[in-house]
């Protein structure tokens, strides 16, 4: 049973190096059964009671047999309990695949295996070799224009999933986060505005500012826009961050977008610190691949990047020697969550 398993390897009892190894051998099989339950909303059918196969199996339209299979794999990793009676219910780790989950990472399973993926992984020795993404090589186009032109579906997953983890990220850099005494803030690069709109609410008597490209701030959060809660104390300004930011703030901060090469990424700080000027609060939000909780997740992002744009996630110390070179004096580094790092910086007098 999945549950003496389940048990015997909290008690400390880890599987030797040979079956380890086989173990992450076969991890493309464990990210595809998590893609497996996602598509057939597995989760979402499954509710606070444990229940049969054959009656989830009925929920999700699919064959008994398999989908007992697909159950018992994800379970070895918590994703699903299987209990004595041939049942299966929630675990908390399941929950997270349900659309319905204020944290759900439904989205973000999907767009970490979509067919793209299948077709990049297997060239990472080349990208590895090059330096370069292999997306352009694979499909003739850079990856963005692939995207959009070519797989509007994968586009789709890779929207929902950017809003899911900004929107529950945005909760995270607000909370920890004080800009007491600050009038404004901009939100640069900030996809939708659900960063801006955070630190909004948390602090009524401040305006803000949201700067993305034309086709992103078109689709910005509801509540910045007209007629929402929050329209009459934002500006929303399209652009490109790399090639100005015309937008004036006591506050700058700059949420998971330098993970381009590093001549755009000193565009985009040089940028912020010639609108800020002396005095200016910068800070930055990044995934780093050094000292964190969350290195597996972090590291395989940084691999991805490399596959698909050519980009990179930072160390600690490449992240501050592009935020010092640029001209900025760091004051903090600080955990925001599990998963991103703030560096908060100023712009010298």
């Amino acid at each position: 049973m999945t549950t003496a398993h389940t048990a015997d390897q909290s008690a400390g009892t880890a599987p030797p190096p040979s079956m380890r190894m086989r173990e992450l051998a076969f991890g493309a099989a464990c990210a595809a059964a998590l893609r497996a339950a996602a598509r057939l909303g597995v989760a979402d059918a499954l509710g606070e009671s444990p229940m049969s196969v054959t009656d989830l199996a009925a929920a999700v339209k699919t064959e008994p047999k398999p989908l007992r299979r697909l159950l018992r794999a994800l379970s070895c990793y918590g994703v699903f309990a299987e209990r004595e009676d041939g049942t299966f219910a929630h675990s908390d780790m399941s929950r997270l695949l349900r659309e319905d989950d204020p944290n759900s990472l439904r989205y973000i399973t999907l767009w970490c295996t979509e067919p793209w993926t299948w077709d990049a992984w297997p060239h990472l020795d080349e990208a590895v070799r090059t330096g370069g993404n292999v997306v352009e090589n694979l499909y003739g186009k850079e990856f963005f224009q692939y995207l959009n032109e070519d797989a509007p579906a994968s586009a789709d997953i890779f929207n929902r999933a950017m809003t899911t983890s900004s929107m529950q990220s945005a909760r995270d850099v607000a909370r920890l986060l004080d800009l007491s005494g600050s009038r404004s803030v901009a939100d640069i690069g900030g996809g939708q505005g659900h960063v801006v709109a955070s630190l909004l609410e948390k602090y009524p008597s401040m305006t803000g500012s949201l700067l993305d490209l034309p086709r992103v701030v078109e689709n910005a959060d509801p509540r910045l826009r007209e007629g929402g809660a929050l329209a009459d104390r934002v500006r929303i300004v399209p652009g490109d961050v790399r090639e100005a930011v015309p937008v004036e703030a006591d506050v700058y901060v700059i949420k998971n977008i330098l993970e381009w090469d590093d001549d755009s990424t000193a565009r985009t700080l040089r940028n912020v610190i010639e609108a800020g000027g002396p005095g200016t609060r910068v800070v930055v939000i990044e995934n780093l691949v050094d000292d964190t909780p969350s290195m597996r997740f972090s590291t395989a992002m940084d691999l991805l990047l490399l596959l698909n744009v050519g980009g990179a996630k930072h160390t600690t110390r490449s992240m501050v020697s592009r935020l010092t070179d640029a001209g900025l004096a760091i004051d903090d580094i600080s955990p925001v969550n599990p998963y991103l790092h703030a560096f908060d910086c100023v712009v010298p007098a």
